[in-house]
């Protein structure tokens, strides 16, 4: 393999890892194995904290392994390559996705549709991410970032906004554009759609004045509780909250022909509903994962339109800590932990 001659390469490294469902995180020593031929190894400054991370912690994923090394939102420099490995070097800053690998010959590979690959593996979850100093990533999945966004506010940008857009692009071209749920991948959202001379009513948890006025400030034309109609029929929403009882909520707030996109990879049982709620050819859909057309799409959006990631920092031994801040609504943005 080729390695970086100006660059360290230790034997170990500091994660924080998941041992079992419903366990806190563990920090500790773990080594760092040799590289595959199609492996970079990168030392990371920034890696995002995502409601997915809490769906592995509290063991809602069901392809999952324990002890994994959670977070899929990392960005780094490269310290190594492996032999098969073009058109990276070692210093290159790099983003690692959520998808980490396809086989690239079934059906949905074929077709375009690599996120719905049966075979897939997934960065944090079933192969090892970037709550650790360094992590080992496929370099065919991952990619360059913009200059114009600092490693800390690039970190959100590789789910919260890459997912965030395909979901996005699932919702359709209409102008009245509702997110549920008010966290980092909709704050990132407004800031494309009202780019896009859209129209943006945010839903958040009923009482939340804090995030009702941060999605005001970013533009929206209304904000109120996720329970509250909106103020005029939208031509789609985006369902943020894993919440099965916003389905019918949404399907509500919708005109007649009007789409509701699921964005999360876990939600709670949909309630029952009327048909009513749905005739007129609304419709229900859900977007699963991403594929790389999405990361340069989103990432040459991400070039063109200045977004605003507003993050929170935290240092990587306080994954816990972030976490917990995620799971009772107490960010504004992203929780993204750092390297020092």
């Amino acid at each position: 393999m080729h390695s970086a001659t100006s660059i360290h390469r230790p034997a170990t490294m500091h994660a924080m890892r998941a041992h079992a469902p419903g366990a806190p995180l563990v920090w500790e020593e773990v080594p760092i194995r040799p590289l595959n031929e199609n492996e970079l190894l990168i030392k990371v400054s920034a890696c995002g904290v995502c409601r997915t991370d809490l769906h592995l912690v509290d063991g809602e994923l069901p392809n999952a392994r324990y002890p994994v090394i959670p977070g899929h939102e990392i960005v780094g420099r490269i310290v190594e390559v492996g032999a098969a490995v073009a058109r990276r070097v070692p210093g290159e800053r790099v983003g690692v996705p959520w998808l980490g690998q396809t086989c690239g010959h079934c059906v949905d590979c074929e077709h375009g549709f690599e996120n719905l690959c049966e075979y897939a593996r997934f960065t944090g979850c079933n192969l090892d991410g970037g709550y650790a100093e360094y992590a080992i990533a496929d370099a065919r999945y991952c990619f360059p970032l913009p200059e114009r966004y600092s490693d800390a506010q690039a970190a959100p940008l590789l789910c919260a906004g890459l997912i965030g857009y395909r979901a996005y692009r699932a919702a359709g071209r209409g102008t009245r554009l509702g997110l549920y749920g008010f966290g980092a991948a909709a704050h990132l959202l407004t800031q494309l759609a009202i780019a896009e001379q859209r129209r943006v009513f945010a839903f958040t948890r009923t009482g939340d004045a804090a995030g009702q006025q941060f999605a005001m400030e970013l533009g929206a034309v209304w904000a109120g509780s996720s329970e509250a109609l909106p103020p005029e029929p939208l031509d789609a929403a985006i369902l943020f909250a894993p919440v099965g009882a916003l389905v019918p909520a949404a399907l509500a707030g919708v005109r007649k022909g009007g789409r509701v996109v699921c964005a999360g990879i876990h939600m709670s049982d949909i309630p029952g509903f009327p048909y009513a709620l749905l005739w007129g050819e609304r419709s229900v859909s859900s977007v699963a994962n991403l594929t790389r057309a999405d990361g340069r799409e989103f990432m040459q959006l991400a070039t063109d339109i200045e977004l605003h990631p507003e993050v929170e920092s935290f240092p990587l031994e306080q994954a816990n800590e972030a976490l917990s801040a995620l799971r009772d609504g107490r960010l504004r943005g992203a929780a993204v932990l750092v390297n020092a």
